[in-house]
């Protein structure tokens, strides 16, 4: 049975959202914005938190997103 374009297209993005995040976490995790997350006090550890969430986030949507390109012009 031959999978729908949207399932694929579902499927490529989720894939590397997953991929990009955790790339990103994980130069998170390298330059030590987790320690200071941790580290911080009251509400600065609030803005940390989102902070570092966001970053990996964009990461995520940066990896899907250039994926769904390359993925379009591989089908050209």
């Amino acid at each position: 049975m031959k999978e729908s374009p949207v399932i694929h297209t579902a499927r490529v993005f989720a894939w590397w959202f997953i991929v990009g995040a955790t790339m990103a976490l994980a130069v998170i995790l390298l330059q030590g914005g987790i320690r200071e997350a941790l580290q911080a006090q009251g509400s600065v550890w609030e803005l940390k938190l989102v902070e570092l969430l966001t970053t990996i986030l964009g990461g995520g949507l940066l990896g899907g997103c250039i994926a769904l390109i390359l993925d379009r012009i591989k089908k050209a």
